[in-house]
């Protein structure tokens, strides 16, 4: 399998995470957003809206969503359950997965996309929404401190692809200044120091 990926982006971080917890191989074509190389036709050929990561098959099929990837792996190698292994299980792992990407990948995003001099030039930015969206992005983090104070991984007493979510939104905040105050969020700092340990973080 072939990822075209972005090393720096969340989404395909997300991905790398989830196949490295699989232990399944794969290759990485790296298509860096600074060069804008996923502007380019041959890979909008594989991508018409031009975003990370894209998953590309042996046969040449091709999967371009990160959660869509995630759960095409999981069905093909179901050992190391990452979405949950009854209906009750799979339904708090999709809530809290859904929680972290609305909730807190987003919002971070946005401070990104709209308050960095990164995309100067290359996207049309609205820097007020962009810190209307850093205080969501603050009360979020504060909610998920006090979710965090009744179990040890965001969606119950194992990890899942929900804590892979909340891991990648959170070091995605670093370059927009969004940090985890371990005085103010000490369930979030506990369980950041749980997932950020683990050798899948890494990838």
């Amino acid at each position: 399998m072939l990822l075209y990926q972005d090393p720096r982006a969340p989404n395909p971080r997300r991905v790398r995470i989830f196949l490295t917890e699989k232990s399944v191989p794969f290759e990485t074509i790296e298509i860096l957003i600074a060069n804008r190389a996923h502007q380019t036709e041959e890979f909008r050929s594989k991508n018409p809206i031009a975003l990370l990561p894209v998953l590309e098959l042996p046969d040449g099929r091709i999967l371009r969503e990160s959660m869509a990837i995630c759960r095409y792996v999981e069905e093909l190698h179901p050992a190391v359950n990452l979405f949950g292994n009854d209906a009750w299980e799979r339904a708090q792992i999709e809530q809290w997965n859904r929680h972290a990407e609305l909730e807190l990948l987003y919002p971070i995003g946005q401070v990104f996309r709209n308050t960095n001099p990164f995309w100067v030039g290359r996207i049309e930015q609205a820097p007020a929404f962009g810190e209307i969206m850093r205080n969501v992005a603050t009360e979020r983090m504060a909610w998920f401190d006090r979710e965090l104070s009744k179990r040890e991984y965001l969606a119950g007493d194992r990890f899942s692809v929900a804590d892979i979510t909340l891991l990648c939104a959170i070091d995605f905040g670093k370059p927009s200044n969004i940090r985890i105050d371990a005085a103010a969020l000490p369930n979030l700092a506990r369980w950041y120091q749980l997932v950020n340990s683990r050798p899948s973080a890494k990838a």
